[in-house]
C-alpha cells in the first residue's frame, strides 16, 4: 500500500450516516431561513434536532462552521442596516456569556441546558400573548428605550446559551423584541450579534476539541445548506407584512422551547 493510500486509510472522515443527512439537511435549511430573514427565531433548533442521532457535544462542533458561513452572507446582506451603538451596548454581556459558557461546556447534562433554554422561550412567548402588549404597542404607546443592565444581562444569557447549543435567540429576543425596533433594524442586530457571537466561539471550541477532523469533514458536506437557507430567508422576509413577520418570530420561539421543554424534561 502506497504511503498516500495508507494515510487516506486511517484519515477520519465525515459522518457516514443517512439518517443523520436526512435529518441535518431540512434543519440547516430552516436554520438558515431564520438566520436570514426571521431574526433566528427558528435557529435554536439545529443542535437539538441533529443530537437526536449523534451526541449533542458533536452536534454543536458541526453546526458552527455552517452557522459562520451563513453570518458572512447575512452580514453582506445587512452590512447598511445594523445600528453600531446597539452592538456596542450587547457585545459585554456575551463575550462574558460565551466564557461561562466555555467552562460550562460538557458540565451541564443536556437535559439541563434544553430545559432552560425551553423554559425562557416558552415563559417570554406565554408573557407576550398573554398581555397582548404587542399587538397594541404596533398601534400606539412607547416603547421602552435601552437599558444597559438588562441588555448585559441579556446579551451574557444569550451568549452562554449559545456555546452550549447555538441556542442563543430567546434571551436576545427577550431584550430587542419589547423595543420594537424596525424590522430591518431587529434583523440587522440579530444577524450582527450572532455573527460576533459565532465567530468568538471559534476559539473555545477549538480548544474543547469539537472542530476535529470528523466534524470539519461534516460540516464541508453540509454547507451549501448555509447561502440556499439564508436567500431564502431573505426572500421570504421581504414577501410578509409586519404583523405576520412578528407572529411568526414569536410562533418559531414558542415551538422552539417546547420542542427543548419535550427533550429536557420528558424525553
Amino acid at each position: 500500500m502506497s504511503l498516500l493510500a495508507s494515510l487516506a486509510a486511517g484519515f477520519p472522515g465525515p459522518i457516514a450516516e443517512p439518517w443523520f443527512y436526512a435529518l441535518a439537511i431540512p434543519t440547516l435549511l430552516v436554520t438558515g431561513i431564520s438566520k436570514g430573514g426571521f431574526a433566528s427565531g427558528g435557529g435554536n433548533l439545529a443542535v437539538p434536532a441533529l443530537a437526536l442521532t449523534i451526541p449533542a457535544g458533536q452536534a454543536a462542533g458541526i453546526v458552527l462552521p455552517i452557522l459562520c458561513a451563513m453570518d458572512i452572507v447575512g452580514i453582506w446582506a445587512y452590512r447598511r442596516e445594523w445600528n453600531r451603538r446597539l452592538m456596542l451596548i450587547l457585545a459585554p454581556g456575551a463575550l462574558v456569556g460565551i466564557a461561562l459558557g466555555a467552562f460550562a461546556f460538557g458540565e451541564l447534562s443536556d437535559r439541563a441546558v434544553k430545559t432552560l433554554i425551553g423554559a425562557v422561550a416558552v415563559l417570554f412567548t406565554l408573557h407576550a400573548w398573554g398581555k397582548a402588549w404587542l399587538a397594541r404597542g404596533m398601534a400606539a404607546g412607547e416603547p421602552p428605550g435601552e437599558n444597559r443592565p438588562a441588555a448585559f444581562a441579556a446579551s451574557l444569557a444569550s451568549g452562554f446559551t449559545s456555546t452550549l447549543a447555538h441556542a442563543g435567540g430567546p434571551p436576545l429576543a427577550m431584550y430587542l423584541l419589547p423595543r420594537r425596533y424596525t424590522r430591518a433594524l431587529l434583523n440587522a442586530t440579530t444577524v450582527m450579534f450572532f455573527a460576533m457571537v459565532n465567530y468568538v466561539k471559534l476559539v473555545p471550541y477549538a480548544w474543547l476539541g469539537q472542530l476535529n477532523v470528523t466534524n470539519l469533514a461534516t460540516s464541508a458536506l453540509l454547507l451549501p445548506t448555509a447561502p440556499i437557507g439564508v436567500f431564502l430567508g431573505l426572500w421570504l422576509s421581504r414577501r410578509v407584512t409586519d404583523a405576520l413577520f412578528y407572529r411568526i418570530v414569536f410562533a418559531l420561539l414558542f415551538v422552539t422551547g417546547l420542542k427543548l421543554l419535550y427533550d429536557g424534561l420528558i424525553a
